[in-house]
């Protein structure tokens, strides 16, 4: 992140692979409470993205 060159998409790199870990999170979760805690991180990560697609 510190060389300047291509952060937008190391973002994007990074993003996707917490979209993948909440995705994987949510599909073992056999609670409720931590599937709608699932729901609320996918709702973070869309606004993070959102702010990522800026430095693109």
């Amino acid at each position: 992140m510190n060389t300047g060159d291509f952060n937008g998409k190391k973002l994007g790199f990074i993003s996707q692979e917490l979209g993948r870990e909440i995705n994987t999170m949510g599909s073992k979760a056999n609670h409720t409470e931590i599937q709608k805690l699932v729901v609320e991180m996918k709702d973070a990560l869309e606004k993070i993205k959102e702010q990522v697609l800026n430095v693109l």
